[in-house]
């Protein structure tokens, strides 16, 4: 059918002012990027579509047959349609999955399907709403009609789901709604030569468009939307055409006695939509299930397993004693309890990240020397367990190899870190549960640090009276001071072979009114585990210094040395506190000699040399303890800045050679050589015979009181400290004087 001149002119103009609302999308896709780009591109291009569909078809309609008019618009409206809503559902927030548009989708169709055969039902018989004016069949308008109706469903199941804010994308499916809509009433107005509803679908054409573009632009404005949750929102909406559809299929099977063939397609289509949601909604619940499965397996593995070594934790290791040690008849297993000795220091000096790095060494160096079925975990800090199915004699020898593993080098990029490992074993066959055996390790690794560290110890039930007596040993150790309780006495040094007393090493007793005598070997590592070692040493360097200035005011040529433990040593206020003792008793620095443990060496051999330097700084001399105890190596004196060493009574009972090798070095060095624990004729005679120039032990005298080794003094001639070699600018003690000494053997060396 024609259209009136004047109405295909207006209906001609309406769609003719569509076009700018495409060319709006086209120029703001330019400044996009990513999902907005794309969804810009294809709002516009739907938006294209449409317009020159009914710029087209309005054309043809002027001068050719309505229903070939109405084709050609409505084939343009369905390709612009359906453009349109996949730019809908690539908006951000709409669908940001293919099967949440699927979800769209499907839900949409069921809508549209419901909405569809109500209105057929209620536009043909016997109901005909319309009557007069029904439209006669004009199939090409119904398919741009479906698509119109989709769009309202999908506009809709999309703006009910989406995450706020959405106010944009709300407004672009309304858009696509009623651009959709008025293009199927241009296509049925052509069709039926209806020229108020082409002109009025025209008018709402390029409005809808407009909207769509605005709206789109109004998008980029809202934030990144959360994924979409297709299960929690809009679940009641698949109610909806269920009940449509129902309610127009009883109407008309009432009215007419039948549903018909339109009918059955409308409720195919419901029903494939309804029951494919129905799929991908089971498939979302297992694959939530699966992946909530999969998240409680992990969370479930994080509270086993410790997060920086990768080992199990306290929680796996109690669950693998429970489930596979107490829960019925096992083999013969032992728990081993494992600590890292030092290792604070490490944290102290080197900061927490190296700790971490060592630690990790650690767990690894474990995992490389564990037997299949055996468990390691981290209990927590620098504690370890190791689960071994053997006997006791087994894993001793497993834990002796453990022990020499963990006690290599560990290199680090700020250097070499020297630790070693205690280890207590506990068998499963000696505790009844869990709780224990894991008591029982404890016990035995606690004992294996009252013993002197890196060694294995096993579990004997008399450690229960250890564990309590260290307890009492530490809460009365607080107050043994202030009770007067504590005392210090002095060992001589002489120089050999004279025998003649020239120096002493200061050294703590303690003696408990209730407890004892209680030796050095018990109290000193209870104080350097309760942290009381800083106010002990404080309170032995004040009585020492206090003496050394007693006896150089009566004219003794003497000197004192004081132990230095590794936790005294590395306390940044250290240095200002020796200084201050030496001010306060005015002693002159180079006759205080500050003894450093082997063990000192073991936690940072940098950090060492600084700190002992900034001691060096103040005059005093530095002496190194128990040299061939295991920790250091003949290669890092050259590095240390000490002045005297102490070579340990293990090598002096041991091995003469050892003892000759050791006085050359350190003569080549040009340090002073003392060698420790002379308690027999023979061993003397190994010093002497290796040359070195002064001797300590049992055979000159054990710790007397300051007045005892005041009167041994007193007994003997002033005399003179004759150095034994102090080249490479070392510092000699010579007749109450420091002046340095030249040693032509040790510039050779």
């Amino acid at each position: 059918m024609h259209l009136p001149p004047g109405v295909w002119i207006a209906a001609l103009a309406a769609a003719l002012s569509a076009v700018p609302a495409s060319v709006m999308l086209v120029s703001s896709a330019r400044r996009r990027d990513g999902r907005r780009r794309h969804a810009h591109h294809l709002l516009a291009a739907g938006s294209a579509l449409i317009a020159l569909a009914a710029v087209a078809g309005l054309g043809v309609a002027l001068t050719a047959y309505g229903p070939d008019a109405a084709r050609l618009i409505a084939f343009g409206m369905v390709a612009g349609a359906v453009t349109l809503l996949a730019g809908m559902l690539m908006l951000p927030g709409a669908a940001d999955t293919g099967t949440t548009a699927l979800q769209h989708l499907l839900d949409g169709l069921a809508i549209a399907g419901s909405i569809w055969f109500l209105g057929w039902v209620l536009v043909t018989e016997p109901t005909r709403i319309l009557g007069g004016s029904t439209p006669y069949p004009c199939w090409s308008s119904m398919l741009p009609l479906a698509v119109g109706v989709l769009a309202l469903g999908l506009t809709t199941m999309v703006s009910v789901r989406m995450p706020r804010p959405r106010g944009g994308s709300v407004g672009v499916g309304a858009g696509i709604t009623a651009a959709g809509l008025a293009g199927a009433g241009v296509s049925v107005g052509v069709c039926q030569g209806w020229a108020g509803l082409v002109l009025a679908c025209a008018l709402v054409l390029p409005a809808g468009l407009t909207v769509i573009a605005l709206a789109a632009r109004a998008t980029d404005r809202e934030p990144e939307p959360v994924e979409v949750d297709t299960t929690r929102r809009g679940a009641g909406f698949v109610f909806l055409p269920m009940v449509l559809l129902t309610g127009a299929a009883a109407y008309q099977a009432l009215m007419t006695g039948s549903i018909g063939t339109v009918g059955v397609l409308a409720g195919g289509l419901v029903l494939v939509g309804l029951v494919g949601r129905q799929y991908l909604a089971l498939r979302d619940v297992r694959r939530g299930a699966q992946r909530l499965r999969e998240r409680e397996a992990h969370f479930r593995g994080l509270a086993h397993t410790d997060p920086l070594t990768g080992l199990a934790n306290r929680r796996g290791m109690l669950r693998v004693l429970h489930q596979e040690v107490f829960s019925g008849d096992a083999g013969p297993c032992v728990l081993l309890g494992i600590d890292m000795d030092g290792f604070k220091s490490v944290n102290d000096l080197r900061g927490h990240d190296v700790g971490d790095e060592v630690l990790l060494e650690v767990g690894g160096r474990l995992r490389m020397h564990l037997r299949p079925g055996d468990a390691v975990a981290r209990l927590g800090g620098d504690e370890f367990a190791v689960l071994m199915w053997a006997t006791e004699d087994e894993a001793e020898a497993g834990a002796l190899r453990l022990l020499e593993a963990l006690g290599a080098p560990y290199e680090q990029g700020g250097g070499v870190v020297f630790l070693s490992a205690s280890i207590g074993l506990a068998s499963a066959a000696s505790a009844g549960d869990v709780e224990t055996l894991m008591r029982n390790a404890d016990l035995a690794l606690r004992y294996a640090k009252m013993k002197g560290k890196s060694r294995v110890e096993r579990y004997e039930p008399a450690y229960d009276h250890l564990l309590r007596r260290r307890t009492t040993l530490e809460h009365e150790l607080r107050g043994a001071i202030d009770r007067d309780e504590l005392r210090v006495v002095f060992q001589p040094v002489v120089s050999l072979p004279s025998a003649r007393p020239v120096g002493a090493e200061t050294l703590l007793r303690w003696t408990h009114p209730r407890l004892g005598a209680v030796g050095p070997d018990e109290f000193i590592p209870a104080a350097e585990e309760s942290e009381l070692i800083a106010q002990l040493g404080r309170w032995v360097l004040d009585q020492a210094c206090r003496r050394l200035a007693e006896w150089l005011a009566d004219g003794h040529d003497v000197w004192v040395s004081v132990n230095v433990s590794p936790r005294e040593l590395h306390a940044p206020e250290y240095v200002a506190r020796v200084a201050e003792a030496l001010h306060t008793h005015r002693v002159p620095p180079q006759r205080l000699v500050l003894e450093v443990t082997e063990h000192a060496v073991a936690t940072d051999l940098d950090e060492l040399c600084r700190r002992l330097r900034a001691l060096r700084d103040t005059g005093v001399r530095i002496a190194l303890d128990d040299f061939g105890a295991g920790y250091s190596s003949l290669g890092q004196l050259r590095d240390l800045p000490v002045d005297i060493l102490k070579i340990d009574r293990k090598l002096v009972v041991a091995s003469e050679p050892l003892v000759d090798v050791v006085v050359r070095l350190g003569h080549r060095l040009g340090l002073e050589v003392l060698a420790e624990g002379i308690s027999t004729p023979g061993h003397l005679a190994v010093v002497e015979a290796s040359g070195c120039r002064f001797g300590q032990g049992f055979l000159f005298g054990g710790g007397v009181p300051a007045e005892h080794l005041e009167a041994q003094l007193k007994a003997v001639s002033p005399g003179r400290l004759v150095p034994a070699g102090a080249g490479h600018g070392r510092m000699a003690i010579t007749a109450g004087q420091i002046a340095p000494a030249v040693d032509d053997d040790a510039s050779s060396g």
